[in-house]
């Protein structure tokens, strides 16, 4: 029993989308985005229960509809059968489902009892028609991010396993909750979100008191409280069901779709999907309302819903704009459409456009690289986690291949089937490995006596940007005065790195031996795929907290971090150079660029060599 829908307090512009989403599965889902405790989830779950029901063929496990029979469906031999009616089903991915429970697998009870092949259904079966939940969407693994893709672009899933080959109808409404802090989400997948709010906890004090009130009352007696709610659920149930009903005869004049187009193109949104889900957004908002005819201020709502999480350009771009600038764009004229040119026959040369005589230009061919796409710096070919890609026999398998295993028992005695340890099969599996990029970086005087810093940061975000394409785990120390901080705990958030640095404070001493330390500490607890970044000339001068040698300590540290694969930036510029950046990194056992060497491509050359 879900907390009801009718009784979430604020937050309009949340529960509008999932309304939307409800009513018009097409609009492609929604994704929620925002801090903690601020009822992401709650709302997510209670939009299931305001949704009319659907009907289906009795006892289907693909939630097939009336008419629509697949092979799997109980079926009498004259084609015979019942119908039923259950609720929107809501299928919560947890970030820990393996792929053959996503997709589906090979059934072993029909291997076993009935010498045959037959599709154990998984959640992309289950979810058909209904409502896919999921928590933490940015933290899910990868692999499974691609089967989502593949599935939400085509709506069918596809299981192809042990020899079984079989589709099925799979649409679903995606929902998807996110706390920023906790890492981006990959850009092809953000585009597949039909609409994107950010929500945050209510600065109203009336309103938070509401919320409070409202939850402890639920909490204390949710029978009761759902009883009160009930008349405004049905109530907002029906409501979605007359706008479902009232959808497919709502117009769009001929002007407020060259609006879309318009606001698309100036706003520099790319993707061509943001013109196609304003448009359904903005026809189902008029539905919901009650009207049969789009009007410009949907456009406005809806676009405030569409736009912004595509909007952004590069890693470090807010994805946002404010009302106003929407404001603006709608009240500027759209450009005369283009005038169609008298049908002239073209002399041959002009048809290459080019000039009689000329030669034809040369066809370029951009190359983009692909491994940003990936999501991930290296590909590993046996991981605990991702895809399935082959079953090996092993008599001690740590991913055990249940399916092929039973499937050789069977073959070496189909009569009395006895499973021995010959028979056992490993699960291969293969995937992307990400890393963690620990940056220390030199913030004493030395550092801001000239420009360095400037260039020390502008270096760092180039980096930042290689760790975002790569969704690489970021943490940055700087160093100041007589001490070290971590000045942001590992992240996958490089926008919040880039905030970190961007407001970093220069001045004082150089500390060098404390941010050596405190980096030791660091990355024993990251111990996955560590690299060390240091920026600094290397002129320590304060030592750790009992005195000594700064320098020495500085060493003595840097050997105990010999085998953390690292690069050392020399920021120092001075005519007269010490070089003891150079000293550092040769301790290190790690390459030493000077800050005149600096440039966004041997900095990511150079980094990437050392991650592969």
């Amino acid at each position: 029993m879900s907390y009801p829908f009718s009784a979430l307090v604020g937050q309009d512009q949340l529960t509008l989308a999932l309304l939307l989403c409800g009513i018009n599965p097409g609009i492609g889902g929604v994704l929620i985005q925002g801090d903690k405790g601020t009822a992401k989830s709650t709302a997510a779950r209670a939009l299931a229960e305001i949704l009319p029901p659907i009907q289906r063929i009795a006892g289907s496990r693909f939630n097939t509809e009336p008419g629509q029979i697949l092979d799997f469906d109980a079926v009498s031999q004259s084609g015979e059968y019942e119908i039923e009616e259950v609720a929107v089903p809501l299928v919560n991915l947890p970030l820990g489902a393996t792929e053959d429970r996503l997709l589906g697998q090979l059934d072993l009870e029909s291997v076993l009892n009935e010498r045959r092949r037959a599709l154990q259904p998984g959640l992309l079966a289950q979810v058909h028609r209904g409502i896919l939940y999921i928590d933490e969407v940015n933290l899910l693994p990868d692999h499974l991010v691609d089967v989502l893709l593949d599935v939400a672009a085509s709506g069918i899933n596809t299981v192809q396993r042990e020899g079984l080959s079989v589709s099925h109808p799979s649409r679903f409404v995606l929902i998807g909750t996110m706390n920023p802090e906790e890492g981006a989400l990959r850009p092809q997948f953000l585009d597949r979100f039909g609409l994107m709010v950010n929500v945050q906890a209510p600065d109203s004090i009336a309103e938070r008191t509401e919320v409070v009130r409202r939850r402890m009352a639920y909490d204390q007696a949710p029978q009761a409280f759902m009883h009160d709610w009930q008349p405004a659920q049905v109530a907002l149930r029906a409501r979605i069901a007359q706008a479902r009903e009232r959808l497919p005869q709502v117009q769009m004049p001929e002007g407020l779709l060259t609006l879309i187009s318009q606001l698309c193109t100036q706003l520099q949104i790319s993707s061509l999907r943001a013109d196609l889900v304003l448009y359904k957004t903005a026809i189902t908002l008029a539905a919901f309302e009650g009207r049969i005819e789009v009007e410009a201020a949907d456009i406005k709502r809806a676009a405030e819903l569409v736009l912004p999480h595509r909007r952004r350009k590069k890693p470090f771009e807010s994805p946002s704009f404010h009302s106003s600038e929407l404001d603006d764009l709608m009240n500027t004229p759209p450009p005369p459409l283009p005038q169609p040119e008298p049908e002239t026959e073209p002399a041959k040369e002009e048809v290459l456009g080019v000039a009689p005589g000329a030669e034809p230009p040369a066809l370029t061919v951009e190359n983009h690289s692909m491994e940003a796409l990936n999501g991930r710096r290296s590909e590993i070919a046996r991981t605990p986690r991702g895809f399935k890609t082959q079953t090996v026999p092993s008599t001690s398998p740590t991913d055990l291949a249940l399916t092929a295993s039973v499937q050789q028992a069977l073959i070496r005695d189909p009569e009395t089937f006895q499973l021995s340890r010959q028979d056992l099969h490993q699960t291969i599996r293969t995937g992307k490995t990400g890393h963690f990029i620990l940056f220390v970086v030199d913030a004493s005087g030395s550092m801001a006596a000239s420009r360095r810093m400037e260039a020390v940061k502008g270096s760092v975000l180039r980096l930042l940007t290689d760790a975002y394409q790569r969704r690489d785990t970021v943490a940055v120390i700087a160093f100041r005065g007589v001490e070290a901080q971590l000045l942001l705990e590992p992240t996958q958030s490089v926008e919040r790195a880039e905030v970190a640095l961007r407001t970093l404070p220069t001045g004082g001493r150089t500390p060098l031996p404390q941010a050596l330390q405190l980096a030791l500490d660091v990355l024993k607890q990251q111990p996955e795929n560590p690299l060390l970044i240091i920026l600094s000339d290397g002129k320590a001068n304060v030592p750790l907290p009992g005195g000594g040698d700064a320098w020495q300590q500085t060493l003595e540290l840097a050997t105990n971090l010999r085998t953390i694969p690292a690069l050392v930036l020399d920021t120092d510029t001075a005519y007269v150079r010490l070089g003891r950046a150079s000293e550092l990194a040769q301790t290190l056992g790690a390459e030493c660029v000077s800050l005149e060497d600096f440039s966004a491509e041997t900095l990511t050359r150079t980094v990437s060599g050392r991650m592969l």
